[in-house]
């Protein structure tokens, strides 16, 4: 059975994170693998879900199946914190799925039932898993223009030039907000621009939001997503609760689609159920269960939102921090982007040399293509990171 394969290839991410943990020196720093570590260098539960998650189990009286669509107060209620008031509801139909990455995978298998082989435009560069996730669901990845590592802003008139040379048979996948790996993310009037650009061309939109509420906030995150939302005959959009609730290791996501019409929504909403009974058959529920009660109680809401802001102050602050101490150390504002950029992630243009010299001489581990998780920084560590990055570009 077995002869005939080759060993697949690793995921950089995770092979990072296996020399990270074996190297025994006591400063070295893991910029790899997109958490949020805290102050003291921890990644916490949020309260809100520890209060959530003691009333479920208070409340739990079954194990027994939810259903292959899932939790339905967890998915009406994202719908809401997601959409607002952009789209009829009677056009958007969802179904949960183990995380973002389920939740994209549900989505792409309905695109290829939908148009197969078809294209799919992903941006340049754009999270490592949706080039081979969209290869294994039989389309045709292509990138477009998005990132300028020399000036570490988005190519927004390349982007445009591809965008606007689409089709209704191609589909441009987005990211809401907090571009992952890159933290350069599109202005609210590029957002119009590009709404309007799909809304000419028929080219179908396909939405990633795994950071809601790390960029400027909860609502100004949603802007382009509603923009489109609210502008254009249909459209997906993959949400990840791994980043902005915590629950990291509860696989907790929902993959909507939005449709010309009720009757239209209810055939997408159909062959999504089919999909999922036949790639994992029912999604797991606790912690969607922890995110409805959450969102549906207003004493527990508002402590979300409040731990969710202080998370992201914090990364803006890591930011600028980062940032400043590079600018006093170079004498030079070639890095200034990073305080500029929103999110997790940022993408510093450094050589893989570069980085092998930080991982081997520094014990800062970030990937290959220099790409750091903001959230991952411990701050008392930033004049060094910062020593060692001026070190390294001399």
């Amino acid at each position: 059975m077995f002869e005939s394969l080759k060993k697949a290839p690793i995921d950089k991410i995770f092979q990072l994170l296996g020399e990270f943990r074996a190297d025994e020196r006591e400063d070295k720093i893991d910029l790899g693998i997109g958490v949020f570590k805290d102050k003291n260098k921890h990644t916490p539960i949020m309260s809100a879900v520890k209060k959530a998650e003691k009333q479920v189990f208070d409340n739990e009286t079954t194990k027994t199946y939810v259903g292959v669509s899932g939790n339905r107060g967890f998915c009406d209620s994202i719908s809401d914190l997601v959409f607002g008031e952009s789209v009829d509801k009677s056009r958007i139909r969802a179904v949960q799925a183990p995380g973002g990455t389920g939740s994209i995978w549900v989505l792409l298998q309905l695109i290829n039932r939908a148009r197969p082989n078809g294209k799919i435009w992903v941006s340049d560069p754009s999270w490592p898993n949706h080039w081979p996730m969209c290869e294994l669901s039989g389309l045709e990845p292509n990138f477009y223009p998005y990132f300028d590592h020399k000036t570490g802003k988005v190519k927004f008139d390349e982007m445009m030039e591809c965008l606007d040379a689409l089709g209704p048979q191609d589909t441009v996948l987005l990211h809401a907000c907090c571009h992952n790996p890159t933290g350069a993310n599109l202005t609210n009037e590029q957002w119009d621009i590009v709404a309007k650009s799909l809304k000419r061309t028929g080219a179908f939109p396909f939405i990633d939001s795994a950071y809601l509420g790390f960029g400027e906030g909860l609502e100004e995150d949603a802007y382009g997503l509603r923009k489109l939302a609210s502008e254009l005959p249909e459209m997906m959009l993959a949400f990840s609760a791994s980043k902005n609730f915590g629950l990291y290791r509860e696989r907790v996501g929902v993959a909507f689609c939005i449709a010309k019409n009720p009757e239209q929504a209810d055939i997408a909403f159909s062959q999504m159920g089919n999909i999922v009974r036949a790639s994992f058959s029912q999604p797991p529920d606790h912690g969607a269960e922890i995110v409805r009660v959450i969102l549906a109680d207003p004493e527990l809401r508002a402590e979300w939102e409040a731990e969710l802001e202080d998370m992201r102050e914090f990364i803006v602050h890591i930011r600028e921090k980062l940032a400043d101490a590079i600018r006093e150390r170079s004498n030079s504002s070639n890095f200034d982007f990073v305080a500029e950029h929103q999110g997790m992630f940022s993408l510093l243009g450094l050589s893989k040399e570069q980085v092998g010299i930080l991982k081997k001489e520094n014990a800062i581990y970030m990937l290959d293509d220099s790409r750091i998780s903001i959230a991952g920084i411990p701050e008392d560590e930033i004049g060094r990171m910062a020593d060692a990055i001026v070190g390294v570009l001399r």
